[in-house]
């Protein structure tokens, strides 16, 4: 999820709520493009997290692919709308109303965790998302990451309007150090993911393998 907040969200449940709260899925329904292109890096069945699912369309898309998919976010209203999507798709999707710092993240589990557009998370909550990602993932398992570099103010087509937020290339290698990337790539693209994210963009995509024999 993204906001066009410029100011730290303080009430996250209720901000997300109030913009979850309409029949049109905020973000449409279907997965962002990066995931749909880098998902050929997890193998066929795979335990999938998907962090801050919003509405649930990464999460279900990730499903009906054959994957075994939890998927976690703050807001009731979003999971409610994503449990519904899942059950038109008829996709089945572990879905749990939790923060980040309240989901029960178990440790060398997941295959793969994708985290598409979490730049609500200010640096402090960022360090211990992505470090609870990390522990979560199996040594061999894989994340897949995107989201907006600080370029994307100049455009104003989503995400957070704090500086402090969005990602560079540095910025990701010093927080992903304990895994082997793969791919890391900045650039530019048209994105149409329903109201949301829509038009022109400036954004960072990573693929990481956690390195096998890690703690």
């Amino acid at each position: 999820m993204t906001s066009k907040n410029t100011s730290p969200i303080t009430h996250p449940a209720q901000t997300w709520n109030n913009r979850f709260a309409t029949e049109e899925y905020v973000f449409g329904t279907e997965p962002n493009e990066w995931l749909r292109r880098q998902a050929s890096a997890w193998e066929a069945a795979s335990q999938i997290l998907c962090v801050a699912d919003g509405e649930g369309r990464n999460s279900v898309w990730l499903a009906k692919q054959g994957h075994h998919v939890d998927a976690f976010d703050i807001s009731d209203v979003g999971v409610a709308k994503a449990r519904r999507l899942a059950k038109d798709c008829g996709a089945s999707v572990n879905f749990v109303v939790a923060g980040c710092d309240d989901f029960a993240w178990p440790q060398n589990h997941y295959d793969g965790v994708a985290a598409i557009f979490v730049q609500f998370a200010d640096p402090e909550l960022r360090a211990r998302l992505f470090e609870n990602i990390v522990q979560s993932l199996k040594p061999g398992g894989s994340l897949i990451l995107v989201g907006y570099t600080p370029k994307q103010l100049e455009y104003g087509t989503g995400g957070p309007s704090l500086l402090s937020h969005l990602y560079t290339p540095e910025m990701l290698r010093e927080a992903f150090s304990e895994l082997d990337i793969q791919v890391l790539d900045a650039y530019e693209a048209d994105l149409i993911e329903g109201d949301g994210h829509k038009g022109r963009s400036a954004v960072i995509g990573l693929v990481g393998t956690r390195i096998m024999g890690a703690p």
